[in-house]
């Protein structure tokens, strides 16, 4: 690679300003980044999620070229502040790497006929939504429901798992935990998890947030943040409500057994609205079946009740869509999927309305 490579120069191919294409080329094969991981200012897959977006002149380019574009772009968006954080989570991530020795193999690359039952792997082959509905329930507007984990990947991930909390407690190695609410679990993608929970969201996750969660940058997910947490009496117990920094979150229970640890769901609400009241028909509580997925927008207002009894383990995709947070930034008006927004809204329209018919029976008059 270029010794440039990393100081944002650009070559003759790339434009003053580097723009990028409002929708993503979903045809076009992206490259892989991550044998340059040591050279490139951030993550590798990053610079995959974005290839799509780059404009068509570029697409089938060097990846130096690529990368020196994208490069411009990224570093307009990150501080140098944010850039050390990479750096310094990167060098985190390949000490455990280096160190820890997987258990099971397997889970490290995608393997879609050993990780899914059939009838999730047929609705996505189908990729419509009536093949989506098919195997979906949606007790609650915004929350399904569906089976998708085949029995023998949930118990290969939990003991994945212990075997990463072994090797934890006999290196004295100090983690970081899957976010500021959760004492216990493990972030997925900080040993070697991360290439397979990329493709894991690419390819089965984007196809259904595609046709069914549009509104919240569904169709461009690009990045996630993979965890597992853990729930019982010597673990943590439950979770208060909250919203995720998610657009779309899944949520698949690993197991083991336990009792409570129910979610409720609470209504989905924007950034402005989020402690506004819930409204009746907004209330769902929902109990975990190993296996089972839920699927919600990462803004549905959750959280998860008291495990009384036993454990239970959870994996958690949360799903962005760098996109649809560009696109965030400027907008006032989130009717399309706030639920609280949407009510103002039509509040304003019912009084204007009202208004409208008072002035024409005054000129009747």
């Amino acid at each position: 690679m270029d010794e440039n490579m990393g100081n944002g120069s650009q070559n003759d191919s790339s434009s003053e300003e580097s723009t990028l294409r409002l929708e993503p080329c979903l045809e076009h094969k992206v490259d892989n980044y991550e044998d340059l991981e040591e050279e490139l200012e951030f993550d590798p897959l990053l610079y995959s999620s974005l290839e799509r977006y780059l404009p068509d002149n570029l697409l089938n380019s060097s990846r130096l070229i690529k990368c020196q574009y994208m490069n411009e772009i990224l570093l307009g968006y990150s501080p140098p502040s944010e850039r050390d954080h990479t750096h310094k989570h990167r060098e985190y991530r390949q000490k455990i790497t280096s160190n820890y020795q997987p258990l099971h193999k397997v889970l490290y690359t995608m393997h879609a006929t050993n990780f899914f039952v059939p009838s999730f792997l047929k609705a996505i082959s189908e990729s419509t939504e009536e093949s989506f509905r098919n195997i979906m329930s949606e007790p609650s507007p915004g929350v399904l429901t569906f089976e998708m984990l085949q029995p023998r990947f949930c118990e290969m991930m939990l003991e994945e798992v212990e075997n990463f909390e072994k090797w934890i407690r006999e290196t004295k190695f100090r983690i970081m935990r899957p976010n500021s609410m959760n004492k216990y679990g493990a972030v997925l993608d900080d040993f070697g998890l991360q290439t397979m929970l990329q493709k894991f969201m690419e390819d089965f996750i984007r196809p259904i947030s595609k046709v069914l969660f549009t509104e919240v940058g569904g169709s461009t997910l690009d990045s996630h943040h993979g965890f597992v947490v853990e729930y019982g009496t010597d673990r943590d117990v439950d979770l208060g409500f909250h919203v995720d920094d998610a657009e779309v979150t899944l949520n698949v229970c690993l197991g083991k057994q336990f009792d409570g640890g129910e979610l409720f769901f609470r209504g989905v609400r924007c950034e402005k609205h989020v402690n506004t009241k819930t409204q009746p028909e907004e209330i769902f509580d929902y109990s975990h079946v190993a296996g089972h997925a839920i699927l919600h927008c990462g803004r549905h207002r959750h959280g998860a009740r008291a495990t009384t009894s036993g454990r239970r383990t959870n994996l958690i995709l949360w799903c962005r869509s760098s996109m649809f947070r560009e696109m965030r930034k400027y907008q006032t008006d989130f009717s399309s999927w706030c639920a609280e927004c949407k009510r103002e809204k039509e509040e304003r329209i019912r009084k204007n309305v009202l208004f409208l018919k008072s002035e024409m029976r005054l000129r009747i008059l």
